[in-house]
C-alpha cells in the first residue's frame, strides 16, 4: 500500500515541494544538505523523490546517485538530470556493491520505511570507512502523531502550549496531508533511530534541532508561536573502520 500511495501522490509532492514552492526544502533542508555534504565525492540520495537533492548535490561537484521506489519519481528525477543517476530501488536493498559510496542522505524518507532497520544497515553496508550518513527526520518527539495546539482556557490567564501524542508507542497511520492526499507515516521513538545505527557501526557524531525557517513562520500568523518547536531532526552520522 506505501509504494502504490507515493505513486499515486507523487505530482502532489513535486508541485509542493519543489521548485521553491516549500520554504522548509529551499531555507533549511537543501541548504542543510550542501553545508554537510559539500567535499564528499560519491553521494547516495536515499528516497530522492524527482532529485532535487541530488541535483544540488551534483551542482557541487559531487558524484550523486538517487534512488526512489516510486516510478513516477525516478521517472521525473531522470527527466529532470544534469548528468547524475537515478535507479528504482528500495532502501532495504540497495543494488550496489560493499564500500561504493563516501556519503549518504535520507531526507524526510525513514518515517515512510516499514523496514528500517534493514535500510540503515543496508546504508552502513555501501558507505567507504569514515563515511557520512546524514538522516533527516520529522522530529520524532515533537511530531508525534496525536500532537499540536492547545488553547487551555481553564487557567488564568489562558495558556497556550504544544501537546505531545504518545511519543513512545511506535505507530503506522495513514494521514489526509491535504483533502484527497493520504500518506503512510511510521512514527518511532528517537532511541529506535539511534539504536539501529549503533547495530549497524554508524556512530553519531552530532545532531540538530534547528527552528522552522522564517519562511514558513510567516505563511500562517498562529505559526508565530512555532518558531521555538523544531520540526525537523537532523542525526549526522560516521561509518567505522571496515576490515
Amino acid at each position: 500500500m506505501t509504494e502504490r500511495l507515493w505513486e499515486t501522490h507523487a505530482n502532489w509532492w513535486q508541485k509542493g515541494f519543489t521548485d521553491g514552492a516549500d520554504p522548509e526544502y529551499e531555507e533549511q533542508i537543501l541548504p542543510l544538505a550542501v553545508d554537510l555534504l559539500t567535499g564528499f565525492d560519491r553521494i547516495l540520495d536515499i528516497g530522492c523523490g524527482e532529485g532535487q537533492i541530488t541535483r544540488l548535490l551534483a551542482e557541487q561537484k559531487s558524484q550523486a546517485l538517487g534512488i526512489d521506489i516510486t516510478w513516477a519519481q525516478i521517472s521525473a528525477a531522470s527527466t529532470r538530470s544534469n548528468g547524475e543517476e537515478y535507479v528504482r530501488s528500495s532502501a532495504g536493498a540497495l543494488p550496489f556493491p560493499n564500500q561504493v559510496f563516501d556519503a549518504a542522505i535520507a531526507c524526510l524518507v525513514f518515517e515512510h520505511i516499514v523496514e528500517m532497520e534493514d535500510a540503515i544497515r543496508e546504508v552502513a553496508r555501501v558507505l567507504r570507512p569514515r563515511g557520512r550518513f546524514v538522516l533527516m527526520l520529522n522530529h520524532p518527539l515533537l511530531q508525534t502523531p496525536g500532537s499540536g495546539w492547545v488553547d487551555d482556557h481553564m487557567v488564568d490567564p489562558p495558556s497556550h502550549y504544544w501537546r505531545i501524542g504518545d511519543y513512545l508507542i511506535e505507530q503506522e497511520t495513514i494521514e489526509e496531508v491535504e483533502l484527497g492526499v493520504h500518506i503512510p507515516f511510521i512514527h518511532r521513538p528517537l532511541n529506535a533511530y539511534v539504536n539501529a545505527l549503533s547495530d549497524s557501526g554508524l556512530t553519531l557524531e552530532r545532531m540538530l534541532e534547528p527552528p522552522p525557517p522564517l519562511g514558513f513562520i510567516e505563511r500562517h500568523e498562529s505559526y508565530a508561536a512555532a518558531a521555538f518547536i523544531p520540526r525537523l531532526l537532523v542525526l549526522i552520522c560516521r561509518s567505522g573502520e571496515k576490515l
